[in-house]
């Protein structure tokens, strides 16, 4: 077995679909808080939390989409680059807004190993965590998701990316 760099089994994601698999979690999610929401269904959600800073835009997406006005952030470092390290809480939200966490909606981009998801839990342990992407160590720390992928593989979010010209494999025409 050869070991590979992460972009040798890479997942890319482009802002369109990063936008698509938000949108499907708020689908998803539409009416299953424990809340009195808007409309007829009820089960909304009191609040959004995204987990900084990969969860803010699935977070901004998802809190659109179910109208959601109250959105606030916890950052958690979990990684130096591309290594995972000690996840740390570095800015909590609203203590009196999230309470023990029910009826407020925490999401992320991605659920990796759940230490990161394991420690905002301890935190909050009524709340609702949502994905939009699920890999199988950390799929016991979430709720909902949208997309799993495999424990190997590296997913590519488009606010880690640029736009550059790549050489042909054979020619130069």
């Amino acid at each position: 077995m050869t070991d590979r760099l992460p972009h040798e089994k890479g997942f890319h994601v482009s802002w369109d679909q990063i936008h698509r698999d938000s949108r499907a979690l708020a689908w998803r999610l539409d009416g299953v808080g424990p809340e009195g929401g808007a409309g007829e269904k009820g089960g909304g959600w009191r609040a959004v939390v995204a987990v900084t800073r990969g969860g803010m835009a699935p977070a901004m997406i998802v809190a659109r989409e179910l109208d959601i006005r109250t959105v606030d952030t916890i950052s958690v470092k979990s990684y130096d680059h591309q290594e995972q390290a000690q996840a740390v809480v570095l800015k909590s939200p609203d203590v009196e807004m999230m309470g023990d966490g029910t009826g407020v909606l925490i999401v992320d981009d991605l659920v990796d190993t759940g230490k990161t998801l394991e420690l905002v839990r301890q935190l909050y342990p009524k709340a609702h965590f949502a994905t939009v992407y699920a890999k199988p160590s950390g799929r016991p720390m979430v709720d909902t998701f949208i997309t799993e992928v495999s424990q190997d593989t590296w997913i590519f979010f488009p606010w880690d990316m640029a736009l550059q010209y790549v050489q042909p494999y054979r020619g130069t025409d």
